[in-house]
C-alpha cells in the first residue's frame, strides 16, 4: 500500500533563509549551515560521506546508534555480492582496504595467514586486490580511518524527531532543518537518508510502501504472497500446528500466522525475517559459550523440535569462515536464526517498539543458540557441532559478543517516479544508471501458516537467479518530482519487494551512497533540484570516479 505522511511542521518557501526559519523547539538551531548532511552511518551513508568531502562539501554524519557501518560493521563479513566486477567506486575500495589491513601481521591473532581460507561467493582468489571477508572490528577500523583521514564530523546517538522534519510549503517542498530528539537542529542545502528504516524520508512526507506489491502491480512474478516457490528454507511435511499434536484447542504453536497464507501473487503488508548476523568463533581462547538467556521461552523451539523428528537432520545455519578463526553466521534451511513473522510493525514503529522488537530477536536468537547447543531433543551430531562454537570475546565487547544491529532485510521503500522492478533485474535497461546490481533476487521468509492439509508450512523465500549486473535508475534514489527536491534516499530506494531483494546488498549501498552525494554535489553547483540535476554530467563525474555503470562495456574493457 502507498504511504505518505503528514508532516506536523510545515513551513512557507518565503522561510528558507536562516533569519527566518521557524524554531521548533526552545533551543536554538545549530550555527553552521552545511553542504550536505547524512542520516544515518551506514555503509551507504559513510561512502556519501567520503564522495562529498572528495567533491569538496561540507558535510555531516548523524548515526541514530552509537555504531557506525551498519550490516558491515554488524557481523555481515560475508559480502553478498552477485559480480565481483560490478562493484566499482569507494565500494571497491573498502575491499581493497580490507585486503591491506590483513596483509599486517598484527592482524592475523587467532591463526594465521596462511591457515585462513575463506568459502563461499565471498572466496578471494590470490590476484585480487581486494578481499571479500573480514571480521566486524576491521571494517569498523577502516571506516573510523576513512572519516578521520576526510575530516568528516560525526554525530553519534542521535535520533531523528520524526514529527519535526521542516519543510517548505511550496511543491516540490525543500527541506531545511532536521530535528534530533535531543532539540539539535541539523541545516544543509541536501540532505541523504542513508538508514534502513527511511525514517527521514517518511518524516519528509516522500511516498513510501511497506511490504509486498501484488505481481499485477508491476508486471512480475515473483512479488506478493509465494506459497509455489517454497523450495528452499522449508519445513519437513507433515508437522502438527497445534501445542498439543492433534488438539487444535490448545492453540497454534507460537509465531504461525492464522491468517495466513493469503492469495497467490497478491499483495500483503508482510515483511520478510529478520535475524542477526553472528560473529562466532571456535577458538578455546576467544569462545564465550552459549547462554540460556533470561526469560528464555521453550515453545518457540517446539516447532524446530517436530522438524528435527519429522527428519530434518541438516545444521540449520550457514556458518561462513572469516579470518581468526571466526565466523558470518546467517540462517538456513526450515528453521533457523530468522524470527519468521515477528517484525512486520518494525519499519513503521516507534524508537521504543523498536527496541521491543530487537530484543525479542535477541532473545530468540540467543534461546535458539543454546537450545541447539544443549538441548536433548536436538540430534546428537548437531548438538555437538554447536556446542563446539560460541560468540567471541574480541566483538563486540559490549553485548558479550553480541551485536546491537538487527539485519534489517527491507523496511520501507520509497516510491518515486520510477520503481526498479523484477523487469530490471531480468534486462530491462535504464537509461539513466548510477550504478550496478548483481545478486540473485532474495526474499526471506515472510510467514508461517497451516496448509490445507493441516501442516505448518513456511512462505515468503524467492531465490531467482541467472541475470547478468543490471543498472539501477537514478531516478529510483530521488523522490517525485512534486514531493522534496533536496533529499536522495540511496538505501531505502524505490524498487518493488522483489527488486529491493536484489539490490538490498551492503556493496551496492556504498555505490548508491557515493552516487547520491555525487548529485548532490552536482545540484548545489546547479542550483537545481536533485530531479533536475544533468544526467550527462553526472553520468562523467561517476566514471571519473571509478564507479562502474554498464556491465557489457566494463567487463569488454577489463578482458581488452
Amino acid at each position: 500500500m502507498l504511504r505518505s505522511v503528514s508532516l506536523l511542521f510545515v513551513f512557507c518557501a518565503c522561510c528558507v533563509s536562516s533569519s527566518s526559519v521557524p524554531i521548533v523547539s526552545a533551543q536554538p538551531l545549530t550555527s553552521e549551515n552545511w553542504d550536505l548532511v547524512i542520516y544515518g552511518g551506514t555503509s551507504g551513508g559513510i561512502a556519501a560521506a567520503v564522495q562529498a568531502r572528495r567533491m569538496g562539501m561540507s558535510v555531516l554524519l548523524v548515526e541514530p546508534s552509537a555504531r557506525l557501518g551498519g550490516l558491515t560493521t554488524g557481523g555481515l563479513g560475508q559480502t553478498d555480492i552477485g559480480n565481483k566486477s560490478a562493484i566499482g567506486g569507494i565500494s571497491r575500495e573498502f575491499y581493497e582496504d580490507v585486503a591491506k589491513y590483513y596483509l599486517q601481521p598484527s592482524a592475523w591473532k587467532w591463526q594465521t595467514r596462511d591457515e585462513y581460507r575463506s568459502g563461499g561467493q565471498s572466496v578471494t582468489r590470490r590476484d585480487e586486490s581486494a578481499m571479500w571477508t573480514f571480521e566486524p572490528h576491521a571494517a569498523l577500523e577502516i571506516y573510523e580511518t576513512w572519516l578521520q583521514r576526510n575530516e568528516i564530523p560525526v554525530i553519534r546517538g542521535q535520533r531523528l524527531d520524526r514529527r519535526s522534519v521542516m519543510l517548505t510549503r511550496s511543491r516540490p517542498a525543500r527541506i531545511i532543518g532536521i530535528r534530533m530528539e535531543t532539540g539539535e537542529v541539523y541545516r544543509a542545502k541536501m540532505y541523504i537518508d542513508a538508514t534502513y528504516e527511511g525514517d527521514l524520508l517518511a518524516a519528509a512526507g516522500v511516498s513510501f510502501t511497506v511490504g509486498r506489491e501484488a505481481n499485477e502491480t508491476y508486471g512480475e512474478t515473483l512479488n506478493g504472497v509465494q506459497t509455489k516457490m517454497a523450495r528452499y528454507h522449508q519445513l519437513k511435511p507433515g508437522i502438527d500446528p497445534f501445542v498439543i499434536p492433534g488438539d487444535s484447542s490448545s492453540g497454534l504453536l507460537p509465531h504461525i500466522d492464522p491468517q495466513g497464507p493469503g492469495k497467490e501473487g497478491e499483495a500483503d503488508q508482510r515483511v520478510q525475517a529478520y535475524c542477526f548476523r553472528m560473529c562466532l568463533t571456535d577458538h578455546p581462547e576467544n569462545r564465550i559459550p552459549f547462554h540460556k538467556p533470561d526469560g528464555y521461552q521453550p515453545l518457540w523451539y517446539e516447532l524446530m523440535f517436530r522438524n528435527f523428528e519429522a527428519g530434518e537432520n541438516l545444521e540449520p545455519w550457514i556458518n561462513s569462515s572469516m579470518p581468526n578463526r571466526k565466523t558470518d553466521t546467517n540462517n538456513k534451511h526450515g528453521f533457523s536464526t530468522d524470527f519468521i513473522g515477528q517484525n512486520y510493525k518494525y519499519p513503521e514503529a516507534s524508537y521504543e517498539e523498536r527496541e521491543r522488537i530487537a530484543s525479542q530477536h535477541l532473545l530468540y536468537q540467543q534461546g535458539l543458540m543454546w537450545t541447539l547447543a544443549n538441548h536433548p531433543r536436538v540430534p546428537d551430531h548437531i548438538r555437538e557441532e554447536f556446542a563446539r562454537w560460541g560468540m567471541c570475546k574480541d566483538e563486540f565487547e559490549d553485548g558479550q559478543g553480541w551485536q546491537q544491529q538487527l539485519y534489517i532485510r527491507e523496511a520501507r521503500r520509497m516510491v518515486s517516479d520510477y520503481v526498479m522492478t523484477q523487469k530490471n533485474c531480468q534486462g530491462l535497461k535504464v537509461a539513466d544508471p548510477i550504478g550496478l546490481a548483481a545478486y540473485t533476487m532474495d526474499s526471506h521468509n515472510q510467514q508461517r501458516y497451516v496448509d490445507e492439509n493441516g501442516f505448518v508450512r513456511n512462505e515468503g523465500d524467492v531465490e531467482v537467479g541467472g541475470f547478468s549486473p543490471y543498472g539501477i535508475s537514478y531516478r529510483s534514489i530521488v523522490p517525485k518530482r512534486n514531493e522534496v527536491c533536496n533529499l536522495l534516499v540511496p538505501v531505502c530506494l524505490s524498487a518493488s519487494h522483489i527488486a529491493f531483494g536484489s539490490i538490498r546488498m551492503e556493496p551496492v549501498f556504498m555505490v548508491l551512497g557515493q552516487s547520491a552525494a555525487t548529485a548532490a554535489s552536482l545540484a548545489i553547483r546547479e542550483n537545481a533540484s536533485v530531479q533536475d540535476v544533468d544526467y550527462e554530467v553526472l553520468q562523467k563525474q561517476l566514471l571519473e570516479d571509478h564507479q562502474v555503470l554498464n556491465y557489457e562495456a566494463h567487463a569488454e574493457a577489463s578482458s581488452n
